[in-house]
């Protein structure tokens, strides 16, 4: 599929949705490489990516592709330090630029309008308020972003497009590597030595906030550290 440059002002939420839905079947069994590009070329500036900073995997195959992307990191003030120093690493070696965004409250202001501790109590309402707001704030200026969802994650991601429509957010969203697996990506990290999060090999198989996320046993999905025993399976910004 030949990447068509869109004018992200110019262009109606309908248009968009349907030049997504149509790049979703199109591109179903393009390289990962080949989506980013079609994306790149398509939104130009309009276009980011986000990372948790789990790994750079996204961020580096997408700096190959159009060096000085956007990449967005949502701080939440909750994340582990190796989560931070993964984020300060990828801004100093990638051909990147990293953009964080915060919170409206800072953890402290948030505790004393809702009490300590409220990922324990209402961890919906945490994510919502940490990472939800801030993100739909931060995308505004974009038409499209990319991120690193795959399907063998977790069964709520086993049906993720390799590009489809965000409803919520009315932007393309682009899931370059959504067919990999974690063999694949063990692989592009070890052909390129991209940069990875140190919890990765501590046990943690998907990191997120610290309060939030525990180590994996064996056999168990990588999404099942994250939020355990309260039945939450994601923090509201895949759905």
């Amino acid at each position: 599929m030949s990447g068509t440059r869109t004018d992200p002002a110019g262009a109606g939420e309908a248009e968009l949705r349907a030049l997504a839905e149509r790049a979703g079947t199109e591109l179903e069994e393009a390289a990962a490489p080949e989506i980013v590009r079609w994306a790149a070329d398509t939104f130009g500036e309009r276009f980011c990516v986000t990372s948790s900073m789990e790994d750079a995997v996204v961020a580096h195959l997408t700096s190959r592709v159009r060096p000085g992307v956007d990449v967005v990191f949502l701080d939440t003030g909750y994340h582990f330090p190796e989560t931070i120093g993964t984020r300060d690493a990828v801004a100093a070696v990638l051909d990147v630029n990293v953009l964080t965004l915060t919170p409206r409250q800072s953890v402290a202001e948030q505790d004393a309008e809702y009490g300590p501790r409220l990922h324990d109590r209402d961890p919906d309402l945490c994510c919502a308020l940490r990472k939800v707001e801030p993100l739909e704030e931060g995308l505004s200026g974009y038409a499209a972003w990319a991120t690193g969802l795959r399907r063998d994650e977790s069964p709520t991601r086993a049906d993720t497009p390799v590009v489809g429509w965000d409803a919520r957010r009315r932007k393309v969203k682009v899931s370059p590597i959504a067919r990999w697996t974690q063999d694949d990506v063990d692989a592009y990290v070890a052909r390129y030595g991209v940069l990875t999060n140190p919890l990765l090999t501590e046990g943690y198989a998907s990191v997120g906030c610290a309060p939030c996320t525990r180590r994996v046993a064996a056999g168990e999905d990588a999404r099942s550290g994250r939020w355990a025993g309260t039945g939450k399976t994601e923090c509201g910004l895949h759905g």
